[in-house]
């Protein structure tokens, strides 16, 4: 695998951000759905599980759990939520939703349980 080359390679930057939608490798992994690689950039020392960036260049500010949970990917979610230091209840910026409130409003039932096991906030 590509990206597992490139990380092993001294230097590399996990929480750069591309030059135009400014999205880190790692937004991008979770929001793409792709597993193994969120796996992968998960193990990696510093990289920023907290990190926010604008959804495609809007000022609606999105954490990686967020974009999880809007785009209903479950293994990613568990996978963000294996990570003690992740928060389990971001509000984005423009709403004030948390995750729990995105996956209800998007359907995506198979998220719930495990946002909930992760102290998903239910008094929202």
């Amino acid at each position: 695998m590509v990206v597992k080359l490139l990380l092993a390679k001294n230097g590399v930057d996990v929480n750069s951000k591309d030059s135009k939608h400014r999205l880190t490798p790692l937004l991008w992994a979770v929001r793409e759905g792709h597993k193994a690689v969120v796996k992968l950039l998960l193990v990696k020392d510093g990289v920023d599980v907290n990190s926010k960036d604008s959804k495609y260049g809007r000022t609606l500010l999105w954490t990686l759990l967020l974009w999880a949970v809007e785009d209903g990917h479950e293994m990613v979610v568990e996978l963000l939520l294996i990570k003690d230091s992740i928060n389990v209840n971001p509000k984005d910026s423009k709403y004030g939703r948390i995750p729990l409130c995105w996956t209800a409003e998007n359907g995506h039932k198979t998220v719930v349980n495990p946002l909930l096991k992760n102290r998903a906030n239910l008094d929202y």
